[in-house]
């Protein structure tokens, strides 16, 4: 047993005493560290068992009294050394109950026997009256003996509490440390491992003990190992820890990256002091798998969201194909094309489908996020707009042929490191070929990206083939339109024609807009312009059905209000299975209409008479035309609009105008007037200033300040011009509506090219009618043809005078034709019959009709005209001779 001297004078704290040598404030002797009896003497460094535990020592003297208190016992018994000097300590700190067996302990060691054990112990109250704490403490006591040999004993005292709680930790730490599933490093100061748990060595290999004394470098590779270097040296320096760190690396036996989340604190002594840092990690390589495949669904998911809101705004093949492009590059790949079938494009009836994939594509759009070059898909570049076709054993010909999508290998060498040709499908139709690339240094295609491409492109091929089903119809209505206006430019007698006519672009349907020009009897002129509500191949064929009925109802030589009533009935019979008397008989009973089957349409119908220069408006809901005198301002003629075409049930007005020499009337459709950004009027007044040329004065009104002077004939200027003018001047928004413009400039017979007379109700009257014809022919040098006129001016006349009423009137007419008219007050028209061989009669207008290149009577407010028209020798047209014409009615 050692002996430690009883008597010493001082005692102090070993920890106190153990830091201030660290700290260099104390000398240790060299003597200190001797061995007595092989054992070690020194000091405890920093970071000793005396940081965590509570140890105290004090010395009991041969009467059993306290004789020396450490500074140990004063913190931990909380007495002061005064006080505590000449206690006894059984009396003192242990219970009553256990006076008497703590008495006969202290008496055997004072007669020299050791002792430990555990005594619960209680501080006496303090001078102030305080209650003292209890507790429970390990002893450890010694006999010893003083400087006169007499028997003393030396206490070491543990505080229990701290040992469990210790104990409590340390079984906590190795329960965690071992069991834990996370990954476990302590690494000290200089990095390096100095404990591992068992998760660490299942991932890494070996055993936790293999791992002590390793480096960061063991573990991962530069410049990953750097990255982590310095960051565990900065949360060694600062204390600042570090949460989902995200660590990427190899584990051995394994290609495989993997991918961990670790968190670094630091951790310190009981004293305070940083011995080192903690590193949690756990392996996240599925979790962000995981992550990664969800992050790339929403994507997916994002991205077809975009595509239904993108694609399929246009009506436009190519720039359904562009709209394609723009969502997917770069969301979804580096470059793409799209390739479209030759024969879609020039409006075949029916797509190639599923040929054997050679057949001729255009390129029609492209697309790059990295470089404007022409995208090389294996073969030579193709440019857009290019026309192309794929060898029968590519793989983009075997997608076009098995309609299914295809990876295609990348050129060695080249910017894409991988191709899908994804074929175009609507409606089990092939109906061309898209192409996405990534560039080296992007993920390459996978089979969910393929399936995404699949549907990307099915839902670009649905829009571009109803794109391509629209374009049919437009075309087809746009040519059934056009077959239905006049064919080239018309001709009228004494006025001067121009037209125009813009359908919509492919992006609007067609509409029901049409004008005509149709030459009536007399040399007049019916003008027409009308517009079908509504849009599309419906509005055309209504258009074409209502122009077909006007030029009938005109051929019937009605007055204008009489043809527009004629055309209401027939309008609203369009709808109606039964026509127009099933219609006038619906419309008797009180139904709801059904919208989808009713025809609208508005209608201006003028008839000008070039002989008076006079002309008559009826109108159906349409615009006023507008008339330009020579040397005035455009206006709008005031017509009563009337209802529209299919309403029915209101009579319409008829409206006379004397037109003068060179006046310029124009009739048009609200496509040139109005659109959304013009309202009807804005449009009207626009149109009105573009028929008047302010920067432009007639001569003939220099004296009239404040005239305006028309874009007329006083001006010389072409009625193409003038077309031409209103249309480039005029903002129509071109495509919203279609536009029809007739334009018309008036140029009346002169009066020597007409000859009229009267002649009374008598026999007589023929002759003078033969002399009024053959002198008036002669002196319009035309030879040839007064024998002809002469005999049908007879016949007409005769049949005047046997059925007709009051005087009768002989006028003749010559523009691009000879014109003879014959006017009776008698109502009833001629009929033409077949004479049989013995009758003596009735083949006058057999002859009329052989002789003239056309006949016909009309109605007018009087009586009756009766007319025929001779073509005018030109050389070519040879005259029929009427002796022939006679013969052949025998």
């Amino acid at each position: 047993m050692s002996e430690i001297p009883a008597k010493a004078t001082e005692s102090e704290d070993p920890s106190d005493r153990a830091r201030a040598e660290a700290a260099g404030c104390i000398d240790v002797p060299a003597e200190d560290s001797l061995s007595v009896g092989d054992a070690m003497w020194q000091s405890s460094p920093p970071g000793s068992i005396y940081d965590y535990i509570k140890v105290a020592s004090f010395s009991i003297g041969p009467d059993g009294l306290v004789d020396q208190w450490s500074l140990r016992a004063e913190q931990l018994f909380g007495i002061s050394t005064e006080r505590a000097v000449g206690m006894d300590p059984i009396e003192a700190f242990v219970d009553p109950e256990l006076h008497e067996h703590g008495q006969r302990k202290m008496a055997e060691i004072l007669d020299g026997r050791e002792w430990t054990g555990v005594v619960p112990f209680k501080v006496p109250e303090s001078a102030e009256g305080e209650p003292g704490k209890e507790g429970l403490a390990e002893v450890y006591v010694m006999p010893t003996r003083t400087e006169e040999g007499e028997r003393a004993a030396v206490c070491i005292v543990v505080d229990v509490r701290i040992l469990r709680r210790i104990e409590t930790d340390l079984a906590a730490s190795q329960s965690i440390f071992g069991q834990s599933p996370f990954g476990f490093l302590l690494i000290d100061p200089d990095l390096r491992v100095r404990r591992a748990n068992q998760q660490i060595a299942n991932t890494f290999g070996g055993t936790p003990d293999d791992h002590r004394g390793r480096g960061v470098h063991d573990y991962l590779q530069s410049p990953e190992a750097e990255r982590i270097t310095a960051t565990l040296r900065r949360v060694l320096e600062t204390g600042n820890s570090i949460t989902d760190m995200q660590v990427t690396g190899l584990v051995p036996g394994s290609d495989e990256r993997r991918h961990w989340s670790i968190n670094l604190y630091r951790v310190h002594s009981g004293s305070g002091r940083p011995i080192g840092i903690a590193w949690l990690g756990t392996d996240v390589t599925e979790r962000r798998a995981a992550a990664r495949e969800a992050a790339s669904a929403r994507r997916n998911l994002a991205l077809l969201n975009e595509a239904g809101a993108r694609i399929g705004n246009s009506l436009d093949l190519e720039t359904t194909a562009r709209e394609l492009l723009d969502v997917v590059v770069p969301g979804f790949c580096d470059l793409a094309t799209v390739d479209l079938y030759q024969g879609l494009l020039a409006g075949d009836e029916t797509p190639p489908g599923r040929a054997d994939g050679s057949a001729e594509l255009r390129r029609v759009a492209f697309a790059s996020a990295v470089s404007d070059a022409p995208f090389v898909g294996g073969g030579a570049p193709v440019s857009v707009g290019a026309v192309h076709h794929y060898p029968f054993n590519s793989p983009c010909a075997d997608a076009l042929r098995t309609a299914r999508p295809q990876y295609v290998p990348a050129e060695e060498g080249g910017l894409v490191q991988s191709t899908l040709a994804v074929p175009m499908v609507a409606h089990d139709t092939v109906v061309g070929l898209a192409q996405f690339a990534r560039t080296k240094g992007s993920e390459p295609f996978g089979d969910r990206d393929r399936d995404l491409a699949v549907e990307l492109a099915a839902r670009a091929a649905v829009c571009i083939d109803n794109a391509r089903l629209y374009r049919r119809e437009h075309e087809r209505a746009l040519i059934l339109q056009r077959s239905l206006l006049p064919p080239g430019d018309p001709e009228a007698s004494g006025l001067d024609i121009a037209c125009r006519y813009l359908p919509g672009n492919a992006a609007t349907e067609v509409g029901g807009d049409w004008f005509d020009v149709i030459e009536l009897p007399g040399h007049r002129t019916a003008l027409v312009v009308g517009d079908v509500m509504g849009r599309g191949l419906r509005a055309a064929v209504a258009m074409g059905e209502l122009r077909t009925a006007v030029r009938t109802l005109a051929l019937l030589d009605l007055e204008p209000a009489e043809v527009l009533s004629a055309l209401d009935e027939i309008a609203r019979g369009l709808g109606t299975p039964g026509g127009v008397q099933q219609a006038t008989r619906a419309a008797r009973r009180p139904r709801e209409a059904d919208l989808s089957e009713v025809y609208l349409a508005t209608c201006i119908y003028a008839v000008y008479d070039s002989v008076t220069r006079r002309c008559t408006f009826a109108n159906a809901g349409h615009l006023p035309p507008v008339l330009v005198e020579p040397g005035e301002a455009a206006l709008m003629l005031d017509v009563p609009p009337g209802m529209p075409l299919g309403v029915g049930g209101e009579p319409f007005e008829e409206v006379e105008v004397e037109l003068p020499e060179g006046a310029l009337l124009a009739l048009y459709t609200d496509g040139l007037v109005e659109s959304r950004d013009h309202p009807l009027d804005e449009g009207l007044q626009a149109f009105v200033g573009a028929l008047t040329d302010p920067a432009t004065r007639n001569p003939a009104a220099d004296d009239q300040p404040h005239a305006k002077t028309a874009l007329n004939a006083d001006t010389h200027r072409d009625l193409e011009d003038v077309c031409d003018h209103v249309l480039s001047t005029l903002d129509t928004h071109h495509g919203e509506d279609d536009i029809a413009l007739l334009m018309a400039r008036v140029q009346g017979l002169p009066e020597d090219s007409v000859g009229d007379w009267t002649l009374p109700r008598e026999p007589r009257s023929v002759g003078r009618a033969r002399e009024y014809a053959r002198a008036r022919l002669q002196s319009w040098d035309l030879e040839p043809l007064v024998d002809t006129a002469e005999l049908l001016v007879s016949e007409l006349v005769t049949n005047a005078l046997r059925y007709g009423e009051g005087e009768i009137r002989l006028r003749l007419l010559l523009d691009r034709t000879l014109v003879c008219e014959v006017w009776d007050a008698g109502l009833v028209q001629p009929r033409r019959r077949r004479a049989r061989d013995t009758d003596e009669g009735g083949r006058g207008l057999q002859l009329v009709g052989l002789l003239s290149a056309a006949w016909g009577s009309r109605r007018t407010p009087r009586g009756k005209t009766v007319w025929f028209e001779l073509p005018l020798p030109d050389g070519e047209n040879g005259m029929v001779d009427p002796a022939e014409a006679l013969l052949s009615l025998f």
